[in-house]
């Protein structure tokens, strides 16, 4: 598992408490933490976990490709710290594993569906939206994880430098055919809920300039 960082000590302690059971049960093996440039205590958190972490450049692309390359298993799952997978989450992804596995077509990925811990009425159709916009457009954020194999991350050549839309972009060239929708959930903390409407606004605007093929270089200046 590959988790990017920056100031997130208290959601990754919360994401990586999510992780526990899975941990036990022999799914997930190695989590590393790629930080683009903390001053909080992240770094600690990780390391009070067994996490290894990893000092990246800050560039989101070229830490998650790096930290990619560096991992162990021939199975990847990208998450991002402001979300904890809900509980049993391990079991439905093992099955997924297995059924690529038996029926040997290794080139599959899998995506979790975004929930929101907050109540009301406002987080319910973000959660309808998230899930149009990811089916719709093959863009699910890294707020819904993405599970693939290495082969795969690689035949598709990996994450790349492209501010702001590094997940979307990954995830369109994996394509829809190849991409499935779990029913497990990756819950976006409530105390997250700042931070992810500024995100969701500006990644909604990048997805749009994205599917309309904007030049990247100008799609990062308005995701810097």
């Amino acid at each position: 598992m590959i988790i990017p960082t920056r100031n997130d000590e208290t959601a990754l302690a919360h994401a990586l408490a999510a992780l526990v059971p899975a941990a036990a049960d022999g799914i997930v093996r190695e989590v590393i933490v790629v930080d683009g440039g903390s001053t909080d205590g992240t770094a600690l958190v990780a390391d009070a976990a067994g996490c290894r972490f990893v000092a990246g450049s800050g560039d989101i692309g070229k830490d998650l490709a790096a930290a990619a390359a560096g991992a162990r298993s021939d199975w990847l799952l990208f998450l991002s710290p402001q979300v904890a997978l809900e509980p049993a989450w391990q079991r439905e992804a093992h099955d997924f594993i297995d059924r690529v596995q038996m029926s040997g077509e290794t080139e599959r990925a899998a995506a979790f569906r975004h929930a929101r811990a907050d109540f009301g009425f406002a987080p319910r159709f973000s959660e309808v939206m998230a899930s149009v916009r990811a089916r719709l457009f093959t863009a699910p954020y890294l707020d819904q994880g993405l599970l693939l194999t290495t082969r795969l991350y690689r035949d598709v050549g990996g994450h790349r430098a492209l501010p702001g839309m590094v997940d979307v972009d990954l995830a369109r060239r994996i394509g829809r055919r190849r991409l499935s929708f779990l029913r497990a959930r990756a819950v976006l903390r409530g105390d997250g809920r700042t931070r992810q409407r500024a995100a969701a606004l500006r990644n909604s605007a990048c997805l749009a300039l994205f599917v309309l093929r904007v030049p990247p270089r100008l799609i990062g200046r308005l995701a810097a």
